[in-house]
């Protein structure tokens, strides 16, 4: 199993990273770049990419003590997948935290720049301007 750990800094307060994180149904909207689309219904999330890509996640929590969110992709090429998004204080802005363990390793090749460029969106969207 591989585990990836991406982060990135928001300057922006936490809690305001946390409102929009938190809102499950609109991940299209705080990943736009990298997400064209998404829709829910109950626990399952699917989201389009730009390239095409469908994916259904299961949301397995939104932990409002921790600022969390954890998921699960349950289709697609993964025989195991479970990630979690953390938001924590950074001085006067954000951290987000973006852990991804996953099976085959093999898939890690697709699974790093989608992370890498899904943190750069992030970032673009909240702070609205360009990312590091």
């Amino acid at each position: 199993m591989v585990t990836i750990l991406r982060d990135v800094s928001v300057n922006l307060p936490i809690a305001g990273v946390w409102e929009r994180l938190r809102q499950v149904g609109k991940a299209h909207e705080l990943f736009a770049g990298v997400l064209v689309d998404g829709r829910v219904d109950g626990d399952l999330r699917t989201v389009t990419f730009a390239n095409g890509m469908m994916v259904t996640e299961q949301i397995l929590g939104v932990d409002e003590p921790s600022r969390r969110v954890a998921y699960s992709v349950i289709d697609g090429p993964f025989e195991h997948h479970a990630a979690s998004m953390q938001v924590i204080a950074d001085g006067a802005g954000s951290r987000v935290l973006w852990f991804s363990d996953f099976k085959p390793d093999a898939l890690s090749e697709m699974v790093t720049p989608l992370m890498e460029a899904g943190l750069a969106a992030l970032k673009r969207n909240l702070e609205g301007g360009s990312a590091d």
